[in-house]
């Protein structure tokens, strides 16, 4: 990895850590709760597109499914039943936090328009620059973030 993307991708995690924390917990999500009574996961995209179909399809109130406390919306009925049906294939890695962010013990949002599908997981990453570090060393990112994630997992953002 370039050591100038690398310094300039952990500056700007140091600068963001300073930041309000996204979530308080174990997944990222929206502020405010949806008509579900859960907060929103995924920005509201739908997770089946995007995996099986590799695109950023936003979902719908209309078709909400509840999975561990964090509302998901899908384009379609098919979709949400598929989800319904095996959700642990369709969540987002790392609680929907970046994934960056969490190989290096941090929970930063993570915006599906930053993302990767790899080995059939969904991950997301906090920018377009963030999202570049990761293209560096795709197999290291994700490996620290799978080691890290069982230590923070239950720690509020704003702890870490």
């Amino acid at each position: 990895m370039s050591g100038k993307l690398t310094l300039s991708a952990l500056a700007l995690i140091g600068a963001i850590a300073a930041a309000p924390a996204f979530a308080a917990d174990e997944h990222n999500t929206v502020p405010g709760l949806t008509a579900a009574g859960a907060p929103l996961g995924l920005h509201g995209v739908d997770p089946v597109a995007f995996i099986r179909l590799g695109n950023r399809i936003e979902g719908t109130a209309t078709y909400t499914a509840i999975h561990d406390g964090v509302a998901y919306y899908f384009a379609s009925e098919e979709n949400k039943e598929t989800f319904e049906d095996a959700p642990e294939k369709f969540v987002p890695e790392n609680g929907g936090f970046c994934t960056y962010g969490v190989s290096v013990g941090k929970k930063f949002d993570g915006d599906p328009k930053y993302s990767a599908v790899v080995d059939g997981k969904l991950y997301v990453f906090l920018n377009e620059e963030i999202f570049k570090a990761f293209q560096q060393d795709r197999a290291g990112t994700i490996a620290k973030a799978e080691e890290n994630w069982a230590k923070i997992q239950h720690t509020a953002a704003g702890d870490l």
